[in-house]
């Protein structure tokens, strides 16, 4: 049994759901998004809650059963607050600038490097050494900061590069006379 699975999704005040077939459409202050559920599940909403139940008891639906939970309260979240994922650059020279929908990188190389900002996400940049992405889809969130920070991942030896903030990067000591 999926202890996520059990649990219903609350629909705060505000937010409206509704299900056709196996497709869940969630409309909030900050917008409308959709899930599509596979066929292992049954997606019902009832009075402010979203349940989901499995169709069987094949090690598939077990699996979609919690998945599809979860992917519904990412919706839920997106519609209402939205997700945020922050960057720090460390580096001598290292530093971010936007340039309207283009992201512009400093980061050691020979080039500055510009990054397209995707429809749907919000980047800021409050200091040269930080960058803050918003959006209301978490997967897209999480990839376009995966995108940015594989421009120049944190080395062991002296930490220089892009890391999510709170992010501990181990560091090795380096060689010996």
């Amino acid at each position: 049994m999926s202890r996520i699975g059990k649990k219903p999704v609350d629909l705060p005040a505000g937010v409206t759901a509704a299900v056709k077939g196996q497709t869940i459409e969630v409309k909030g202050p900050k917008g409308s998004q959709t899930f599509h559920a596979t066929d292992d599940v049954t997606l019902a909403v009832e009075g402010t809650q979203v349940t989901v139940t499995p169709r069987g008891t094949s090690k598939r639906a077990r699996q979609q059963w919690g998945m599809s939970r979860t992917m519904i309260r990412n919706l839920v979240t997106g519609v209402t607050g939205g997700f945020k994922r922050e960057l720090e650059i460390q580096g001598v020279g290292y530093r971010a600038a936007l340039n309207g929908q283009v992201l512009k990188l400093s980061l050691g190389y020979s080039h500055e490097v510009n990054y397209e900002v995707p429809k749907g996400i919000t980047v800021t940049v409050p200091k040269q050494t930080e960058i803050i992405i918003e959006g209301q889809d978490a997967q897209q969130v999480g990839q376009v900061a995966a995108e940015i920070r594989d421009w120049k991942r944190p080395e062991p030896y002296k930490g220089k590069g892009i890391r999510y903030k709170g992010e501990f990067i181990f560091r090795k000591e380096g060689k010996k006379k």
